[in-house]
């Protein structure tokens, strides 16, 4: 988010908080020497919402809040493109950073636009526009009515949010900060991927018989996802049937307490647009990135750092909270298939793909038959979550905070964890051996 629509931002979750939001509204529509339409469109894409700009527009935008539907685009253009950034061969930079070649040129106007048939709501145009003519929408106002009333609204934390609120706002701090919210409770997302580590390492028992059999996990980015299913449709066989960590999140917590809200908050746009996706929809009913959560922070003058920390019994395994870092799926689902079918690991041969790049180069040799492993993991940001185009921190730092946290870890493998046995027996799985059982465990299941 650049500057301006930063400072916007902060100045509506204010004036939305204090209950001053149509007289803020009005200010800034008033204002000398804006284009109205524009800044129409920013403040709707700011609250999460699609209002076009009228004379009856502070009111239509107040009634889309209250109305909030999640099924809608994420990244969409706010403002015109006279396309000054193209290179000499006339691309923009949009078009550059696209990995799905979503961003096409309209000759006839002289701008781009936006391919929704190709676009799968990363957000990688969003970071290199230099005009701010192309915007994610942000969930967060439509989420403050709810947080206001008595709804149990649970925050469902990203593995990669370690550090990066300060190297002392630890998992607890963060949990007492978002009760400041007003949020019911924190959980971590890690917790929800252990059980889906369990369940791709009994897919990978069940699928890969010899070394040349093939897996690509489908467990966490949506960035990889969106690769095979849009472009590399022949290795979508391949593909474990699961859903990500994120969507286990809410069906989960979902299926334990039918009236709760969930919200997801990591360092990726693209999860934003996963949440829309038409067989998962309600599963999460809002995504915030980590430097929205910061915005919103900053503006409640919240300080993880110096609260007092709200501790939980440990629940989540050294595991789980590696998935937050490139290597981290494999390793994770890679100790599971040692315990769980030791005669099994040395086939066991992962490899990893660390950003759009090498996950293209990945999905390329494998679709040639020419690579060599039989476990595929990828990332689309460089050095994994960490690396998210929504993180506060440098990836590298990221990755140091993340390996440090997974490692004192109480709980090391997933299968080791008392309270996802419980959880588990809870939704009807008792055993390892029942995600076997596809009917057992269809609340973890996703047809490519």
């Amino acid at each position: 988010m650049n500057k301006m629509y930063n400072e916007i931002f902060k100045t509506l979750i204010k004036s939305y908080h204090e209950d001053n939001f149509e007289n803020k509204l009005q200010e800034l529509l008033s204002k000398d020497n804006i284009n109205k339409t524009e800044l129409s469109s920013i403040i709707s894409s700011l609250c999460g919402v699609d209002v076009v700009f009228s004379n009856n527009y502070i009111n239509d935008l107040k009634q889309a809040i209250q109305h909030y539907e999640s099924n809608h685009k994420i990244v969409n253009k706010v403002k015109h493109c006279d396309m000054e950034c193209a290179d000499t061969s006339g691309k923009t930079l949009c078009q550059a950073s696209c990995p799905f070649d979503a961003i096409l040129i309209d000759n006839k106007c002289n701008t781009t636009y936006i391919d929704n048939d190709k676009c799968i709501d990363c957000g990688f145009c969003i970071d290199v526009c230099p005009t701010g003519a192309l915007m994610d929408k942000v969930e967060f106002i439509p989420l403050l009515n709810l947080l206001k009333g008595n709804s149990t609204v649970i925050a469902a934390v990203a593995p990669a949010i370690t550090g990066q609120f300060g190297e002392s706002a630890n998992i607890d701090k963060l949990r007492t900060a978002f009760k400041k919210i007003r949020f019911t409770d924190m959980v971590e997302v890690a917790f929800f991927a252990d059980m889906l580590t369990l369940k791709e390492a009994i897919e990978f028992d069940e699928h890969v018989k010899v070394k040349e059999d093939l897996m690509l996990t489908s467990c966490c980015c949506p960035m990889w996802v969106g690769m095979v299913k849009k472009v590399y449709h022949n290795l979508v066989r391949h593909v474990s049937p699961s859903i990500s960590p994120m969507i286990a999140a809410g069906r989960v917590l979902k299926q334990l307490n039918p009236n709760c809200k969930v919200v997801f908050i990591g360092p990726c746009i693209a999860k934003k647009g996963e949440a829309k996706d038409p067989d998962l929809l309600g599963d999460i009913d809002y995504v915030l990135t980590f430097s929205e959560l910061k915005d919103i922070f900053d503006t409640l003058n919240i300080e993880p750092e110096k609260l007092k920390a709200d501790v939980s019994s440990e629940y989540a395994s050294r595991g789980g909270r590696l998935y937050a870092r490139t290597g981290g799926v494999s390793i994770a689902i890679g100790e599971v298939i040692e315990r769980l079918f030791p005669e099994k690991y040395d086939l066991f041969n992962p490899i990893q793909g660390n950003g759009v790049k090498e996950c293209k180069e990945l999905l390329t040799k494998a679709q040639n038959g020419e690579i060599n492993a039989n476990f595929v993991e990828g990332m689309g940001c460089v050095g994994g979550c960490v690396g998210g185009p929504k993180s506060l921190i440098n990836a590298s730092f990221g990755k140091i905070r993340v390996d440090k946290f997974a490692q004192n870890s109480k709980i090391k493998v997933a299968i080791d964890s008392d309270c996802m046995n419980e959880i588990l027996n809870r939704i009807g799985i008792n055993s390892a051996g029942d995600f076997k059982d596809k009917d057992k465990t269809k609340i973890f299941h996703r047809e490519f």
